[in-house]
């Protein structure tokens, strides 16, 4: 059984996208050489809104990679940084990533808000707009050579 998580963070301010980009780059760079790091992909949408989707092996695998290296030094930033974030998971059956429209479904169904310490009016019901679903980004496994 494969692991979804799925994450969709609004960052508040212009300021702070430089380092937002910068952060992302080197968790980008983390995952595709995480062990059990199968599939994903990068969505920037509206708003200084951007989606990551990742699948794993299981949960455990996605617990080590967020809990290590450049994701764990950039997960207190971001408590500044967004004025939403959330995240949902689940196992599927299938070793597929899900369409956008299956993530927006099951982030405003299951998903939860994360912590953010200067809340949107919309960050508790996760009440945002539809995402623009084109345009993603794949994320990759590393393969070492």
């Amino acid at each position: 059984m494969a692991f979804i998580s799925i994450t969709r963070l609004r960052v508040r301010s212009l300021r702070f996208m430089p380092a937002f980009f910068f952060h992302t780059i080197r968790t980008q760079r983390q995952v595709c050489r995480a062990d059990g790091f199968l599939d994903g992909a990068l969505l920037a949408d509206r708003k200084h809104t951007y989606w990551t989707m990742t699948l794993w092996r299981d949960a455990a695998a996605m617990r080590a990679y967020m809990t290590s290296g450049a994701h764990l030094k950039a997960m207190p930033k971001l408590l500044h940084w967004c004025d939403e974030a959330s995240i949902v998971h689940w196992e599927t059956p299938d070793a597929r990533l899900p369409d956008w429209q299956e993530a927006d479904t099951r982030m405003r169904k299951q998903g939860r808000a994360s912590k953010v310490r200067h809340p949107g009016p919309h960050h508790p019901t996760l009440a945002y707009d539809a995402p623009r679903t084109a345009g993603a980004v794949p994320l990759r496994p590393h393969t070492a050579t």
